[in-house]
């Protein structure tokens, strides 16, 4: 029963050692070194390949390195094989530091600051107290509760948006499509958690931005397919949206010339709002490991009818 890391050497050599010590009953070998493929039982990848499915025959589970699935191409992978996503701390401590973060920055009005500097000329911005200031997060999962979680203390008034709902205590929630526009039309800042479904893709658009309060300001660190980005551009420039934190973008990373690159009002970062740690990863796929080779459900099956 081998496992195949495909990805990073550095994080396959360093895995391998773990596995060695921790979990020497199950070899652990890095593409492509993968011994006898007959073996092979179990990956772990951030993308698929059709090469290395093919080499494959006897796959049973495939181990997202990522928090999300939507960067692997699920329609190469054989119906019967289990996908399972990452969930460990790192990601999701990283993910709610960025997030507070961006809030915080947004809250304090620092893109407008920043330009300011820039300009030679500070504008004139009042300052609010993070209680006066409504801060929601679509997507209520694993990050989007951590996130809450750490804003909390701050004294934001929190709201949450999930397709099914959820009751979080000190979060006014809302769920699907019904709830929607009373989740928007009282947010001062949105931040976007959601998985990237055929249901989600293009949800930041014209239309949601039209349903929030003029002024709101954005904060996108789930995929770039969630944003329409012509439309954020445009509401920008109309002052519909004030200000926008993007960690995602369609592609990645975007050509030097587009408009988000050097719009004043945006800060764009390189995909490292939540980062898969080496360190802490490692332990959480042993678990997951275990819990597969214990015939468990774990944290993280993914339904593969719904991609998420």
């Amino acid at each position: 029963m081998t496992i195949v890391h495909c990805g990073d050497p550095k994080r396959g050599a360093a895995w391998a050692e773990i596995f060695a010590r921790d979990l020497p009953q199950v070899p652990f070998r890095c593409w492509p070194e993968i011994g006898d493929a007959q073996d092979v039982r179990y990956l772990i990848a951030w993308t698929l390949s059709e090469e290395v499915i093919s080499a494959l025959p006897n796959l049973e589970v495939l181990f997202s390195i990522g928090a999300g699935v939507d960067q692997l191409d699920l329609s190469i992978l054989p119906p019967h094989v289990r996908v399972i996503r990452m969930i460990e701390p790192g990601i999701t401590t990283t993910m709610a530091e960025y997030v507070t973060m961006a809030v915080l920055a947004l809250h304090r009005d620092l893109p407008a600051l920043v330009a300011g500097q820039r300009a030679g000329t500070f504008p004139y911005m009042p300052v609010k107290m993070a209680r006066e200031r409504r801060v929601g997060i679509m997507g209520l999962g694993e990050l989007g509760q951590a996130a809450l979680r750490m804003l909390a203390p701050i004294g934001f008034r929190l709201s949450g948006w999930s397709r099914s709902g959820r009751e979080i205590e000190g979060v006014e929630t809302f769920a699907g499509e019904e709830g929607m526009d009373a989740f928007l039309g009282g947010l001062d800042i949105l931040v976007c958690l959601l998985p990237l479904t055929p249901e989600t893709r293009g949800i930041l658009c014209r239309e949601t931005f039209a349903k929030m309060p003029r002024g709101a300001a954005l904060i996108n660190v789930a995929r770039g397919g969630h944003l329409v980005q012509e439309d954020l551009l445009s509401a920008l420039d109309e002052g519909a949206i004030s200000a926008a934190f993007l960690d995602v973008s369609t592609p990645e990373p975007l050509p030097e010339t587009h408009a988000l690159r050097s719009h004043p009002a945006v800060f764009l970062t390189p995909h490292i709002a939540g980062v898969t740690r080496i360190d802490t990863a490692v332990y959480a796929l042993i678990d997951a490991l275990k819990g597969v080779m214990a015939g468990r459900s774990v944290a993280g099956d993914i339904d593969r009818s719904r991609g998420y």
